[in-house]
């Protein structure tokens, strides 16, 4: 563990957080008959940029937990990073809890940290959490992490001696450390990369806590591949001319790829790309280089994912492990330029952009930010050797199913008490159904619409059925025949429109009242 920065004070350091408080549950109950929980998340990557899901990066370690379990081709998330992460930890929508509008301070919610801490297990926390409060005092008894969005990969903080400027949006990003809070970090060794230091902790935790005898939840939150567009050269050689054919070459082989591996047989969305011939060579140059350390990024990340794997695996805890993975929103079109030097590098801050997040999000329309499949639907890999058996193992769930869902899954196959209320406030009832039944081949019953809100694009799933509003208007749509969003079928169906964005309005009505900003009144000249 050659790159931990702040040995010394981890030492110091309580291991054990105070708060919130939940009543503890029964300590008898036999924890060997509880399944371990890790859940991995992804920033901003696009739903078919795993090989499991049709790419040509090389993921081997999410192929391998995606062929010995399940691969899901509806689960979603908001379409943006902070309010998915605020639905996941909460099991409640973003908008209940107060993270719908800006990222902050998360209320009337409780976090599956502590949830699962109450009920006996160790909860562990490493990398991006994207609101205000340190995840430490939110039910985790380890954390280490980037608490804000976004940070230079190589140096989120101030220039070190002898190296050139990193580039920033902000060189205070605020990282912590169990209980301290640094800001800025500055990271001392020149090793130093975000993708590896979350899983350096990770794996320290877990060696910390190996010999007791209680489960573990590990919760690890990568920035990959988030903009800024870095990797490290060894990677980013790995992907030098793989990129030469251009935007709809390797568009069309990922949709084979899809087919084949039984994905989707419906054809994929308009592409939205510029075309490749129509670029300068400069400009390909420039777009093949991008997209090679975007491929990078991911590539990294599941190493270290094979890491965390091996580690479980030496503890002899890989069968009684239900191991996620997810993204927490869809290929990013946004485009940012900061700094000077080679995409990839600690001097530049570029982004993926909408071309190649186009290839990013196929087969689907649009974009992160947008209530399009584009922007909120993404993969979900499930490995629990102990419950996904025989020919459920490699199978593909096709059942709507959100983030929310994920706290009611773990209060299912836990035991775990979900509170009415922490500390005297009033805690929002879990939102979601549990996933349990679909990783025994069976079906959930979910009664009521899945609904979505950041802002100008909100959406409702009912069943087959899906209406979606960007800008322009209620769009409706049949997900059973096109689910690539590409006929619309509101002039057709405007009864069951009306009746869909009423039900919507219903929701939308019932959520907790935003708060608007108050202008001060102008004194009259006399």
């Amino acid at each position: 563990m050659h790159r931990f920065l702040l040995s010394t004070l981890l030492a110091a350091l309580s291991p054990l957080s105070v708060s919130p408080c939940l009543p503890a549950q029964d300590p008898d109950r036999a924890n060997a008959q509880r399944p371990n929980i890790v859940f991995i998340l992804a920033d901003d990557m696009g739903f078919s940029d795993l090989g499991c899901y049709g790419s040509e990066i090389q993921t081997p370690n999410l192929d391998r937990l995606a062929t010995g379990g399940l691969r899901f081709t509806q689960f979603y998330n908001t379409s943006k990073c902070f309010p998915s992460r605020a639905c996941l930890m909460t099991g409640a929508y973003a908008q209940q809890v107060n993270m719908g509008r800006a990222p902050g301070k998360i209320k009337n919610g409780v976090t599956f940290g502590a949830v699962l801490r109450s009920a006996g297990y160790r909860t562990l926390m490493a990398g991006k959490h994207h609101g205000t409060q340190n995840p430490f005092n939110l039910g985790f008894d380890r954390y280490f992490g980037l608490r804000d969005g976004a940070c230079n990969y190589f140096n989120p903080g101030k220039q070190r001696d002898g190296e050139p400027k990193p580039a920033q949006k902000r060189n205070n990003r605020t990282f912590c450390l169990d209980g301290e809070s640094f800001q800025p970090f500055t990271p001392k060794d020149p090793k130093f990369y975000t993708t590896d230091a979350f899983t350096d902790y990770a794996l320290k935790f877990l060696s910390d806590y190996q010999q007791e005898d209680q489960p573990f939840f590990l919760y690890l939150a990568y920035t990959a591949p988030h903009d800024p567009l870095q990797a490290w050269p060894e990677d980013i050689a790995r992907y030098d001319g793989k990129y030469d054919a251009g935007y709809a070459a390797i568009r069309k082989r990922r949709v084979q790829r899809q087919g084949d591996l039984g994905l989707f047989s419906t054809p994929p969305s308009a592409p939205t790309h510029a075309h490749w011939q129509s670029l300068s060579a400069e400009q390909r140059k420039t777009e093949t280089r991008r997209m090679a350390v975007y491929a990078a990024m991911v590539d990294r990340m599941d190493q270290n994912i094979g890491r965390v794997l091996r580690k479980i695996e030496a503890m002899g805890e890989l069968d009684n492990t239900l191991i996620m993975f997810a993204s927490d929103n869809g290929g990013s079109s946004e485009v940012v330029r900061r700094g000077e030097g080679e995409i990839g590098s600690m001097t530049r801050w570029s982004s993926v952009k909408g071309d190649w997040a186009n290839v990013s999000n196929t087969p689907f329309r649009r974009f992160k930010n947008h209530s399009h499949e584009g922007g909120i639907c993404t993969p979900l890999v499930v490995h629990w050797p102990a419950a996904i058996r025989g020919k459920q193992r490699g199978s593909i769930v096709r059942t709507p199913t959100h983030f929310i869902d994920v706290m009611a899954t773990y209060v299912d196959i836990t035991g775990a008490a979900y509170p009415a209320k922490v500390g005297g406030e009033t805690i929002v009832p879990m939102q979601g159904v549990s996933l349990a039944p679909l990783f025994r081949g069976e079906s959930i019953q979910r009664g009521k619409p899945l609904f979505w809100q950041w802002g100008r694009g909100r959406a409702m799933r009912d069943g087959d059925w899906k209406i979606v509003n960007h800008r322009k208007g209620w769009e409706l749509y049949d997900m059973r025949k096109h689910r690539n969003e590409s006929e619309d079928l509101a002039t057709r169906f405007p009864e069951r429109l009306a009746s869909m964005v009423a039900a919507f309005d219903t929701w939308f009505a019932s959520l907790p009242k935003r708060a608007t900003p108050t202008s001060k009144k102008k004194k009259k000249k006399k």
